[in-house]
């Protein structure tokens, strides 16, 4: 990462200046004016891909922007075109997954609600190596090095939780998660004891719904990503993102309007679910009663 943070923030945050700068004008307009295709135009502010400062440099002279505005957009220009750890790994990792990473890299807090398995934050490399076998055997033609590296950077991701600045992270897993088996009974009670662990950091608050509350919730997995403080969210620079995802695919959901009904969910979901230290208890009762006497 970057000493300034995460490029694919970084083009998030121009793009949306740019956006704003633009003001009124039609995508025609601004063409007609610097010499650009529309195309190009909506490129700069997707913040999806990278255009060269000195491009950016065009733009905002067009748009009249002088210091301090222009020196900072210049900056994230310049930022924006630099790479991330995780660029590293493109040839393995899709674009969508690569998006997730640089906006993970720089959030300042995620709430995650987890009904299928273990976060990725959270998971033991026994675990994952778990998850990736039985991946491999629906799909063999994965080549075995391609799992390897993946597990690799869900391993460089969980560096954010202990290493400043630290990513503040709130998780609710389903009580179902906690009792799926994946790999042998052993990998497992190491995975629940890794959650009791991890959960005694300063910047996790983990909690677990359990089964017999009848909380009329349901929904997928997701992750909110923030930007700003976790008690004044709307002062970010950065709207939130939501991220849900399926076999193949990541969606991206954002929009105050569409984040906030993610952010009720996730709320009433805490409120049910136990509190961070009967969650502790719950998950250790767990690990003895279930994993212990199948490894006995």
């Amino acid at each position: 990462m970057t000493p300034s943070g995460s490029p694919t923030v970084r083009r998030r945050r121009l793009a949306a200046e740019l956006r704003r700068l633009r003001g009124n004008r039609t995508g025609n307009e601004v063409s007609r004016g610097i010499g650009w295709s529309t195309t190009k135009i909506s490129r700069a502010e997707s913040g999806r891909e990278s255009l060269p400062p000195a491009e950016i440099k065009k733009l905002i002279d067009y748009y009249g922007v002088t210091d301090p505005l222009r020196e900072r957009l210049l900056g994230l220009a310049g930022d924006a075109v630099q790479r991330g750890w995780w660029d590293d790994y493109a040839d393995t990792i899709t674009p969508p997954y690569l998006e997730y990473i640089g906006l993970e890299a720089e959030a300042t807090y995620c709430l995650q609600w987890q009904s299928d398995t273990i976060p990725g934050l959270l998971q033991t490399e026994d675990f994952g190596r778990a998850i990736n076998a039985a991946y491999r055997a629906v799909d063999p033609t994965v080549p075995p090095g391609v799992h390897e590296r993946l597990l690799q950077v869900r391993l460089l991701r969980q560096v954010r939780l202990r290493q400043e600045p630290v990513l503040h992270l709130s998780v609710i897993i389903d009580e179902a998660v906690l009792l799926r088996g994946i790999g042998d009974p052993a990998t497992m009670r190491a995975q629940l004891e890794h959650l009791v662990d991890v959960s005694e950091l300063a910047n996790v608050d983990l909690r677990v719904l359990p089964l017999s509350d009848n909380v009329g919730l349901h929904g997928a997995s997701f992750v909110i990503m923030g930007f700003g403080s976790r008690e004044t969210p709307e002062a970010a620079t950065l709207g939130d993102v939501v991220s849900t995802e399926n076999l193949s695919t990541e969606l991206y959901v954002e929009g105050e309007g569409s984040t906030h009904l993610y952010r009720l969910f996730y709320r009433a979901l805490a409120e049910a679910a136990l509190p961070p230290d009967e969650s502790r208890l719950f998950i250790t009762s767990t690990m003895r009663r279930t994993w212990a006497l199948l490894l006995g």
